[in-house]
């Protein structure tokens, strides 16, 4: 499924319900079997096979010459429990409400996963051992095996099996100077790096500091080690006389770790290694030979049809990706886009959209009043992270560099990915591009609509509008207000004030999303805001909490403090009832106002030890006490 093309988002699935191994040995015999080796935070440009000259990565590169290279593969989302949500449901994470980093907001029972489809074909699915679905219920009761000892060879005589055994050894953390001394003493990594971080290439888009080419040469190391996990898995294979009936996949699941990829949408936080390699007696299954690169664009969400199709499934009704390989395979429109998405990270709450084609990158910010780094508290672990940070509050980057920490963000943006592939210009402002930039807008406004995008209703409202229901059921009974949400986002938070008018009008509407982004965009014109200073006071008295903190913070952007303060201290006081949207969107407010040093400390204890809390709103709420204790 694809960005212009009509989809329907409803309940209806397939109901047929075979038997859990009633597919004739024989028929299962023809089916191949599926093996994917996943790896974490590796963007496609730190890899030989997709041109990086600095790369040691021999087995991941031969088995690229002996694979289909897809060279636009792209993850929906840049972090992993959301982008592993996509993969699991074939759905986008917004129009399932998994969109919020390890929120586990549950979904209908309808809305199926693709091991139960495999399951039923006969097939033995194993997981070793990476679950963080992001969605409620428990991730390893859906496998035939998921623990650190799952394996296919643990199945049944004749039996077919879909096995992922996820590599860690390239995570973000791997980076951080602890694990980096427990991977030298394990020998994981070599004690000194390979490269010489004084004769490393620092891609345009990060500045050259020492601890970013410390980091660029250690992490090349952390991915050597990568390739020999890789390699070992693949010699597993052939001795056991199983090659050339398993379909293999390679790929990591988002980019990343260095700043600015991980959690961004730019290419650098969301495309993808992917390879494939389709074993001669399933030459059928593959649109092109093994060692072809191919440019169409795939996603996460082309995951789960994919391998339904190989398994001679059409693609179930709720699913809304395409898939790529197998007798279902459909071709991508020529008009192909790619739609991403980026909304809470941990405990920094944020709203971005884009849409990537072959040549463009649109990125929309619906936050654009927060700096922009990081997107992630647990980023700061990483020494070139905090080298930036630090270069920043002294003054000591230049103005390009600096522009990522400060506010406000611009909202749009807009790259030409052939000619500027470290998306360092951005466009959106240049009036040559005008056509290119209104024509991205409109399709990516059309998304979020046709994918029944649920950030709309900011997740601080959760609680008060959507209440028991499962978030795709809300979404799915509100099709003409979604749609009325989506063009008043959209125009909240575009610059100007000829929306001044709507944001008066909607002050007063009965839905409190559209109260919120009325806020939101007083917000966004500061200043501006002072229009209408009483609707901003008469909305700190809104029976909606999230809608009186959201009236807190644009009093503060457009009147300095004063009630906007009073406003935002009155919401930490008792009752501590407050959902954990609203005490992130608290702690957030209260960190960019400077006041979080002035939260209340009963408050700050509640919430710490609360299980109700998030864990986010609890490390959040420590850290603040930690101060507190010792400033």
């Amino acid at each position: 499924m694809r960005i212009l093309s009509t989809l329907c988002v409803g309940m209806a699935v397939c109901l047929c319900v075979f038997p859990r191994f009633a597919v004739a040995q024989e028929n299962q015999a023809q089916r191949p079997n599926i093996l994917w080796i996943t790896s974490e935070d590796n963007s496609a440009h730190w890899l030989g096979c997709y041109g990086n000259r600095d790369a040691m990565t021999p087995r991941i590169d031969a088995l690229a010459r002996e694979s289909i290279l897809f060279e636009n593969a792209f993850a929906n989302a840049p972090v992993c429990a959301v982008a592993r949500s996509t993969i699991l449901t074939g759905c986008y994470a917004p129009t399932l409400g998994s969109q919020h980093m390890r929120s586990r907001y549950p979904i209908p029972n309808d809305v199926r996963r693709y091991v139960q489809y495999l399951q039923e074909q006969g097939y033995y699915c194993t997981n070793r051992a990476k679950t963080d679905f992001n969605i409620a219920g428990n991730d390893k009761s859906i496998w035939d095996a998921c623990s650190g000892r799952a394996h296919y060879k643990n199945r049944g005589d004749n039996q077919p099996f879909f096995a992922i055994f996820n590599i860690t050894v390239s995570h973000e953390s791997s980076l951080f100077p602890q694990r980096v001394a427990q991977n030298r003493q394990k020998n994981t990594i070599p004690a000194t790096p390979r490269l010489d971080p004084a004769e490393i290439s620092v891609p345009p888009y990060l500045p050259d500091l020492p601890e970013v080419r410390s980091d660029i040469a250690i992490y090349h190391d952390n991915l050597t080690a990568l390739d020999k996990r890789v390699g070992a898995l693949l010699a597993d294979l052939e001795e056991a006389g199983l090659a050339e009936d398993t379909i293999v996949f390679y790929y990591s699941d988002h980019g990343g770790p260095m700043p600015r990829g991980k959690r961004y949408l730019h290419d650098t936080g969301v495309k993808v290694p992917l390879l494939v390699r389709v074993p001669e007696k399933f030459r059928e299954m593959a649109p092109c030979d093994n060692g072809t690169r191919i440019d169409e664009l795939v996603s996460f969400v082309d995951l789960a049809p994919t391998l339904l199709s190989l398994c001679g499934l059409e693609t179930p009704t709720q699913m809304q990706g395409r898939a790529f390989l197998g007798p279902h395979r459909v071709d991508p429109p020529l008009d192909d886009a790619v739609f991403l998405f980026a909304d809470r990270f941990d405990e920094k709450a944020g709203m971005r959209r884009g849409l990537r084609d072959k040549q463009f990158k649109y990125i929309r910010r619906f936050t654009p009043q927060s700096p922009a780094a990081p997107c992630s508290q647990y980023s700061l672990g990483v020494p070139s992270w905090k080298a930036w940070q630090r270069a920043w509050e002294k003054g000591e980057t230049t103005a390009e560099f600096a522009q990522l920490w400060e506010s406000p963000q611009p909202v749009e943006m807009l790259f030409d990915t052939k000619a500027d592939p470290w998306e360092i210009r951005n466009l959106a402002a240049d009036p040559a591009y005008a056509e290119p930039l209104q024509a991205r807008r409109e399709r990516l406004k059309q998304a979020m609509v046709t994918h029944r995008d649920s950030s709309v209703i900011p997740e601080c409202l959760f609680a008060d509008m959507v209440g028991e229901a499962t978030i795709w059921d809300f979404m799915n009974s509100q099709s003409e207000s979604q749609k009325q949400l989506v063009d008043f986002a959209w125009l909240a938070t575009q610059t100007g004030k000829e929306q001044l008018p709507d944001l008066a009008i909607a002050l007063n509407s009965d839905n409190p999303a559209m109260r919120f982004w009325a806020l939101r965009g007083y917000t966004i014109l500061r200043e501006l805001a002072g229009h209408n200073i009483a609707g901003l006071r008469a909305a700190t008295q809104d029976p909606v909490p999230a809608v009186r903190i959201a009236a807190a913070e644009a009093l503060l952007a457009g009147s300095g403090p004063g009630t906007g303060i009073q406003t935002l201290r009155k919401e930490f006081q008792p009752p501590f009832d407050k959902s954990p949207g609203c005490q992130i969107q608290m702690l957030n407010l209260a960190q960019r106002a400077g006041f979080q040093n002035e939260i209340p400390l009963p408050w700050l204890q509640h919430v710490a030890t609360d299980e109700r809390s998030t864990k986010y709103v609890r490390e959040f709420a420590k850290g603040i006490l930690r101060n507190k204790q010792d400033p």
